[in-house]
């Protein structure tokens, strides 16, 4: 049976792979696995997955991750109000929407 979790990371929030192998903004979040069938294992499955804009070093890319690999990056500054009205929708309250998807 799955089980919803709080997620442990918001939207904007900047992210590091645990073992630093990527770092990056939370640009969207799913409250179990929601990818392809067969990966990852089933005990992975029960908790948050972040799809992360993770910086490159020549371009960005999208990483789709596990809340158990993700540590929250204290040493880059949050997004600027800037940066966030470039990757989200922002509603009256200061919630973030990713642009692809509706305000709820």
């Amino acid at each position: 049976m799955t089980q919803s979790r709080t997620a442990k990371f918001a939207l904007g929030q900047i992210v590091r792979h645990r073992n630093a192998e990527f770092q990056g903004v939370v640009v969207d979040v799913d409250p179990a696995y929601a990818g392809p069938a067969g990966a990852p294992g089933p005990d992975q499955r029960d908790q948050p997955y972040y799809r992360v804009l993770a910086i490159g070093e020549d371009a960005g890319f999208l990483v789709y991750a596990a809340e158990n690999v993700l540590l929250h990056d204290e040493g880059v500054s949050p997004l600027s109000a800037s940066d966030q009205a470039e990757w989200f929708n922002v509603d009256a309250l200061g919630r973030l929407a990713p642009r692809s998807q509706p305000m709820h």
